[in-house]
């Protein structure tokens, strides 16, 4: 096991710009819904304020979904710099975005899961705060209790692992961005090195007597994040598997992004109970365009079972090869489109990030929206049907600066995509 050797006022202070830049640097977003505070939620032990948006269209009972932001960030910045509202739109489900209002070594508004009422069950702080939130939201939007989760950057990611240890009985699977497990923090001290066991009894412990099913979890790290070091996805892994009694090995390895690893681990029956995603070269800026799909589809928010259905694969419906061709200045790619589903799609839009220095001058077999950073690529009339199993072919000429690297992010419809690359 590996220590974590920065204190806890070292990566807390290292977050601070860290956490404005990630809230700043994407683009707004916009919608004809709007996030709305509300105000008499609950009890409200943690003092927190709860921020909530509700698509223009939901179904009647639709899922919830919490999403909190990192150390010194605000409600509405995560709202507007993440792309959960957005995919809110798309699949019809309610998103709470909790503002914590905590201080800790010179950071403000973090979410607290350091104090003996926050690590357990019914005690007080931040988590009944939040279920109170969620309460709210089935009362008032009519939210469906089984289809609660969680997710979130940094403090918030801590928290999202501390409401699934605290509330298994609510939350039913947890995305956390940038980590650390459940009790790493707690006393306000720093992780100390702990066995699976020790990990998986502090979980245990949160919540003495519960017997219930466990939430499922999708942990993301990147392999150079400065502030909380690398090896807390390990610790997360250990921690969760434990809890599931299943091996810390894991039952697939795969790469469905490039420079993305994601382990699964799968119980005896393939249903895929702890997911982990390792970043290549990424820092303390998760998630990234693209990301926030890849757990929506892990719910099963976007109409897949995100393999909590005893497949074991929790696959997308769709996988994009991806071949490059450079030379000095430019670059062509041809991406092919395939249906891997049971069903057609009839009509498709396909988003994807281009890598920094690339601008799209042309394309073929498809209209696009942007030409560098974000862009979309949607069907023409011939080819918007794809039947199950089939697959069309587009593709786009640009202008690069040094860096000819197929783009990341691929959502078809919003669902994230398998994805290979060459080139």
């Amino acid at each position: 096991m590996r220590r974590l050797t920065k204190t806890l006022a070292g990566f807390v202070v290292a977050a601070l710009a860290v956490a404005l830049c990630t809230v700043t640097a994407l683009v707004p977003r916009a919608s004809a819904a709007s996030l709305t505070q509300v105000s008499n939620f609950g009890a409200n032990p943690g003092n927190m304020q709860m921020y909530v948006y509700v698509p223009g269209s939901v179904p009647a009972h639709p899922a919830i979904l919490v999403a909190m932001h990192g150390c010194n960030g605000w409600a509405p910045g995560f709202y507007q710099g993440s792309e959960f509202a957005s995919l809110a739109d798309r699949y019809g489900f309610i998103v709470i975005y909790p503002q914590a209002s905590h201080s800790i070594n010179g950071m403000s508004n973090c979410f607290d899961v350091w104090s003996d009422a926050a690590l357990h069950h019914g005690a007080g702080s931040d988590p009944v705060s939040i279920v109170d939130m969620v309460t709210y939201a089935e009362q008032h939007y009519g939210g469906d209790p089984q289809r609660v989760f969680a997710t979130g950057f940094s403090s918030g990611a801590m928290e999202t692992n501390n409401l699934l240890a605290t509330y298994p009985d609510v939350f039913k699977a947890g995305a956390p961005f940038s980590g650390i497990p459940y009790g790493c923090m707690a006393g306000g001290g720093m992780c100390g090195d702990k066995t699976p066991q020790q990990w998986g009894d502090m979980v245990r412990n949160a919540y003495p007597g519960y017997t219930g099913p466990r939430p499922r979890v999708q942990a993301w790290h990147g392999t150079s994040d400065s502030v909380l070091p690398y090896s807390m996805l390990q610790e997360e892994v250990d921690e969760w598997t434990n809890v599931f009694g299943v091996s810390q090995t894991p039952t697939s390895t795969d790469t469905p992004q490039s420079g993305w690893t994601r382990r699964r681990f799968a119980d005896s029956s393939g249903t895929v109970d702890v997911e982990a995603y390792t970043i290549a070269g990424a820092g303390h800026d998760l998630p990234h365009p693209g990301m926030a799909a890849y757990a929506i589809h892990f719910f099963g928010l976007d109409g897949g079972d995100g393999g909590g259905g005893g497949t074991g694969g929790g696959s997308s419906a769709c996988r994009v090869t991806a071949t490059v061709g450079s030379w000095s200045g430019g670059m062509t790619e041809n991406i092919t489109i395939a249906n891997t589903g049971s069903s057609a799609i009839n009509g498709w839009s396909l988003a994807f990030t281009l890598p920094s220095g690339q601008t799209i001058t042309s394309g073929w077999n498809a209209t696009y929206s942007g030409s560098s950073g974000q862009v979309t690529a949607k069907n023409l009339s011939y080819n918007a049907v794809l039947a199950p199993g089939a697959s069309t072919g587009i593709g786009f000429q640009a202008n690069q600066t040094g860096n000819a690297a197929a783009p990341t992010g691929f959502t078809l419809n919003g669902t994230a995509c398998d994805v290979s690359t060459s080139g």
